[in-house]
């Protein structure tokens, strides 16, 4: 492995690496770049000036010990208490907002502890950018938080200033995708009253006269995005947080988190330790940035991040730059921040910098910039700016940020540790995130969840298989930094972290074409290639460090054809395969399926009590049901299958001398499964067990018209509605194997699913395709079924279904008990809402232009802003795109069935109004039919 490649992927310690044509500039002389050290260290000494006032640090750097600083200071800036209600570790970004939303919500014996001074590890040289628009709902509204904060309520309730500037944001297209991505993020900001505007290549020049726009296709305005200053906002914070009642304790590092065993076997912190004495505490909020890994270690919590180089360079004044907005380039994959006269240039590249360990002694540091690195972003700076060619570089900053496998951060309680709660990983968006996250924190701390839909941030997101995985890990971040820029398309797919998590059919069916996707590390089908295999490779790195790419990769070039908010060039294939199910049989692998037994003396009692739906009925019985919080959020949706007492007969029958349970869920979201249920059982201190046979077992899905007759020729048992109806399921022998055949469908079908053994999986596939030829049958993917089921209506856990969503509110108030007097999780939240009336519910809308949608398309009522898009696909059985999407009242209103029929709907898709249908019920089979078995005879 040659040295270059070595240093880049963090395997070499990096060294000076001098730009061979830039100098740094003061007012008289030009310097050799390698001699600006000493501006670069002024430009630390004036941040910390600004931060911790006259005189309270005389010098920066790594060479002060820890526990001590060169000023002569040793130990910590307070006696340490000997209790905490929860105590954050670091004093960063995020650090600062939790200790604050804690204090603000009432948790004031709170203690924050920093190993050297507030901001010293990454946020005091982060560049404090923040942008309004994100192509997520749940991120929207995190930024409109951070931006309150740090804009006004600081400000009003301390009278001190943030350093906040509201200067405006940029956002260049150079081509249509992007610009089409752009107006997407325009109007999900409408919902939200976020002003933009898309400005031609001349109205952009007159807002920034110094821009080339001769190579734009178009810009994005968002005129109150602004800066945040990282000293200012972090000082304010902790002040108002100690005028609370919460200590912040500086320049006292972390030695050691204690863990202690409670009588159910559940880890639970205890204890937090330093030099200086030892906290006693319930709980501890991991804020520690690049260094949070190894804090995750003291407690034996996996924490998947890898710290990376992230640079940018300060120029010297360039005339004509003042009250410009900042801008993003994404197309150049560089950012422009305006520093008062001057801009601050960086971006994110392909060949990052790994540095595996960060000394604990690095506070208000920095590397040597590489320039080999780093040139791209200013070629890509100087075309966008033709002035930059001509202006200096003042002063260079690269230091460590900290990167997960999928450019989101890590948050909430860990799976493996309770009390163990994760603040860290955040990507560069430390400060931008910060004050949303902090508050959704805070409320997971004091009350058990977040308040907002957070799962995408949730560290129970990642399977347990992956979060100790390091080439998984170091793969993803790779791949989530080099693409940090990319276009977010809605159907794209990682290269990176591949065949983690294989099924029994996943040789075969890529031999057949299978193009796959990946969830929660599984290989899973996505759609079937007509013209042969196209396997997933092992990650090139996208050619960086020297690492040689795929030539002729099919599976990389087909997903290159599914860049665009079109409709892709496979549509038609798919569209094959719908039709295929709903007019004779088709062959779903769902094996990545989550598969869970709760078994023991109380299993009765947690049923009862984690689902919504009555499932104590007679062995045999598979219901469909939510999971709710206590807010009536639903958790999860799933199937939950009664089983018959007796011997174990594993992986098809687990050993019950009483109540026992089979639950199917959703594999992309199995873990948060895994760990929820964990959690209220611990909670409630049931006394029962909850094992995972997820991968001892395969699951197809046969669906359509004809999959009895297919069926009948396979399967050993009497298929007829009498004797084996809808929401029922048996163990029967498939081909010689025993399997537990379900009669369910998720595409509105008569259909059965078939949990198997794994050595079983292939003869009974094999089995089910040759019975099947006759009929017409066809393999299908999960593409598939994301048209079918939104066709017929069916919710699709975390996308139109969430933890802020009830099941009143989703249209599935049928999988609640309420007319029982049974007790369940979130129930009195429920009955609430029913006396109150839903302030907000699901609709279906089609529109009649053959045109696709992805979700987050604008809803409006009768030209007012209602809600938008969760989840839109097109409907190939109505030959219409359909989408589901939450609307409001905009007086605040009860959201009853005659406000939405007298309304007029229109859909906003990139910048275009759409005339829409609303619909109380699925448009497709609204009778339930077909999963009865009932088709006509037209």
């Amino acid at each position: 492995m040659s040295a270059r490649k070595k240093l880049l992927l963090g395997l070499q310690s990096p060294q000076e690496r001098p730009c061979p044509f830039l100098s740094v500039r003061t007012e008289n002389t030009d310097l050799p770049l390698q001699r600006g050290e000493k501006f670069a260290a002024a430009v630390k000494q004036s941040w910390v000036h600004g931060l911790f006032g006259e005189g309270s640090v005389e010098s920066v750097g790594v060479s002060a010990p820890s526990g001590a600083t060169e000023d002569g200071l040793s130990g910590p800036t307070k006696p340490l208490p000997r209790t905490a209600d929860a105590v954050v570790i670091g004093g960063g970004s995020l650090g600062c907002q939790t200790l604050y939303h804690l204090c603000k919500m009432g948790m004031t014996n709170v203690v924050l502890l920093e190993r050297d001074r507030l901001t010293a590890g990454t946020t005091w040289h982060t560049a404090g950018l923040l942008w309004q628009l994100r192509p997520s709902d749940m991120e929207v509204e995190l930024l409109a938080h951070t931006r309150h904060v740090v804009s006004s309520e600081l400000e009003a309730e301390t009278g001190l200033e943030t350093g906040w500037i509201q200067n405006g944001g940029l956002f260049i297209a150079s081509n249509k995708q992007r610009l089409d991505e752009y107006k997407r993020l325009m109007s999900l900001g409408k919902v939200y009253g976020i002003e933009s505007y898309a400005l031609s290549p001349a109205e952009t020049k007159e807002l920034y006269p110094l821009m080339n726009v001769k190579d734009l296709y178009g810009t994005l305005y968002v005129p109150k995005d602004g800066t945040m200053d990282p000293a200012g906002t972090c000082t304010t914070l902790s002040r108002a947080a100690i005028a609370r009642g919460a200590m912040v304790i500086e320049n006292c590092p972390v030695t050691g988190i204690q863990v202690q065993t409670d009588h159910m076997g559940v880890r639970r912190v205890k204890a937090v330790e330093t030099d200086f004495g030892t906290i006693e505490t319930p709980c501890v909020v991991n804020c520690a940035g690049v260094w949070a890994t190894k804090l995750g270690k003291m407690a034996g919590v996996n924490v998947p991040l890898i710290a990376m180089h992230h640079a940018y360079v300060v120029t010297e004044r360039i005339e004509g730059i003042q009250n410009t907005p900042n801008v993003r380039d994404h197309d150049a994959s560089v950012y422009l921040r305006l520093q008062g006269d001057a801009l601050s240039m960086g971006g994110y590249e392909q060949n990052p910098i790994f540095c595996d360990e960060v000394s604990d002694k690095f506070a208000f540091s920095l590397f040597d910039l590489n320039w080999d690195v780093f040139i791209q972003h200013i070629e890509g700076a100087i075309n966008r700016v033709p002035a930059l060619e001509q202006t200096g570089i003042k002063s260079t900053v690269c230091g460590p940020e900290s990167f997960t496998a999928d450019h989101k951060p890590l948050m909430g309680e860990a799976p493996e540790v309770r009390g163990f709660f994760l603040g860290c990983g955040f990507n560069s968006a430390g400060m931008m995130l910060g004050g949303g996250c902090g508050k959704e924190l805070a409320h997971w701390i004091i009350h058990g969840r977040p308040e907002k839909d957070m799962y995408s941030y949730d560290i129970r997101r990642f399977h347990h298989s992956l979060t100790n995985n390091n080439r998984w890990i170091r793969e993803r971040c790779h791949e989530s930094y080099a693409k940090n820029y990319s276009v977010v398309f809605p159907f794209d797919e990682p290269l990176a972290g591949r065949n983690m998590r294989k099924d029994p059919f996943h040789q075969l069916l890529q031999e057949q074409g299978c193009v796959f996707q990946e969830r929660h590390g599984w290989e899973r089908p996505g759609w079937f290639h007509k013209e042969g295999p196209a396997p997933v490779l092992d990650y090139d790195y996208y050619g960086a460090y020297d690492i040689p790419t795929h030539s002729d990769y099919k599976y990389n070039q087909l997903l290159g054809k599914e860049y665009t908010f079109d409709f892709p060039p496979h549509h038609d294939t798919i569209r094959d395969e719908c039709m295929t199910c709903r007019k004779a049989v088709a062959v779903f692998n769902m094996s990545y399926f989550g598969k869970f037994y709760l078994t023991g003396p109380d299993a009765k009692k947690a049923a009862d009590w984690l689902f919504t739906a009555d499932v104590n009925k007679a062995p045999g019985s598979t219901v469909y049901t939510c999971m709710l919080n206590e807010k009536g959020g639903s958790e999860s949706d799933l199937t939950v299958s009664r089983l018959e007492p007796g011997l174990a007969h594993l992986p098809l029958t687990p050993e019950s001398n009483g109540d026992a349970y089979y639950i199917a869920v959703g594999g992309g979201v199995a873990q948060h499964n895994w760990s929820y249920i964990q959690t209220v059982l611990q909670d409630k201190g049931f006394n029962c067990t909850l094992t995972d046979h997820s991968e001892d077992m395969g699951m197809i899905s046969i669906q359509g018209p004809k999959s009895r007759d297919l069926l009948q020729e396979v399967l050993d048992a009497d298929l007829s509605n009498e004797a084996f109806p809808f929401s029922t399921h048996k163990i029967v022998t498939a081909a010689g194997h025993k399997v537990r055949a379900m009669r369910l469908s998720f595409v509105g079908e008569l259909g059965w699913e078939l949990h198997i053994p794994k050595d079983s999986c292939l003869p009974v596939y094999r089995a089910v395709i040759d019975a099947g030829a006759k009929h017409g049958v066809r393999n299908a993917g999960y593409r598939a079924i994301d048209s079918l089921s939104i066709e017929k209506g069916y919710r699709h856990w975390h996308v139109d279904l969430r933890p802020d969503d009830t099941p009143l509110e989703a249209g599935l108030a049928f999988t609640c008990k309420m007319k029982t007097s049974i007790p369940f999780l979130g129930r009195k939240a429920l009955e609430s809402q029913m006396a109150e009336g839903l302030r907000r519910r699901i609709v279906c809308f089609t529109i009649e232009e053959k045109v696709p949608m992805f979700g987050l398309e604008a809803i409006f009522r009768n030209g007012v802003p209602v809600g938008h898009l969760r989840n839109a696909e097109f409907g190939f059985t109505i030959n219409k795109t359909i989408g589901y999407g939450y609307i409001r009242n905009p007086d605040g209103g009860v959201v009853s069935p005659d406000f939405i029929r007298s309304g007029e709907f229109t859909l906003e898709r990139v910048g275009v109004v759409y005339k829409a249908k609303a619909h109380l019920k699925s448009p497709f089979d609204p009778e339930n039919k077909r999963v009865k078995g009932i088709y006509s005879t037209d």
